[in-house]
């Protein structure tokens, strides 16, 4: 998996255990819009600051359970699709 942090937006506190928790290599945000799917990850207002993009479905189901884990809520979840380009978008409630 692939992530890239956002120029000039703010990382979040909870940031670190994004990183620490997940196997990720850092990469442009163009980069990682190329993967399969894309998960988007939100600060504490409401931006969305971090990519993290998955190529296999078990990667990113991977991905989706640890942030979940880690107090995370996916905003997409009840939705049919993706929307404005991601797959899941998730924030600390």
């Amino acid at each position: 998996m692939k992530t890239s942090q956002l120029a000039g937006v703010k990382a979040p506190a909870f940031d670190k255990h994004i990183i620490g928790n997940l196997l990720l290599n850092v990469d442009t945000p163009e980069a990682v819009r190329q993967e399969k799917m894309i998960i988007g990850v939100r600060n504490e207002t409401g931006d969305i600051y971090r990519l993290i993009g998955a190529t296999k479905l078990n990667s990113y189901m991977n991905a989706i359970e640890e942030l979940a884990d880690l107090g995370l809520v996916d905003e997409l979840q009840d939705t049919d699709g993706p929307q404005d380009g991601y797959d899941a978008i998730f924030y600390n409630p």
